[in-house]
């Protein structure tokens, strides 16, 4: 296919394609901004859980060896 019909055919594709807020074009200025600040918590949430979830482990060995060592010093 030449260059010239992939770009018609994207075009296409993105024209299709469904906003994820459909209403965003009639939404006012402090309602996008909600939306954005929303969206923006959300993703740091996902991403803190996301990290939170994988050095858990870490954090429960590190407790367990300082109990242990505050036992043993006793």
């Amino acid at each position: 296919m030449a260059p010239s019909r992939w770009k018609a055919l994207l075009g296409c594709v993105f024209e299709m394609a469904m906003a994820l807020v459909p209403r965003w074009r009639y939404m006012s200025d402090e309602a996008k901004a909600l939306t954005r600040r929303t969206a923006i918590s959300a993703g740091v949430l996902i991403l803190v859980l996301l990290v939170f979830r994988g050095l858990l482990p870490w954090v429960v060995v590190a407790l367990a060896a300082w109990w242990i060592w505050r036992a043993i010093s006793k």
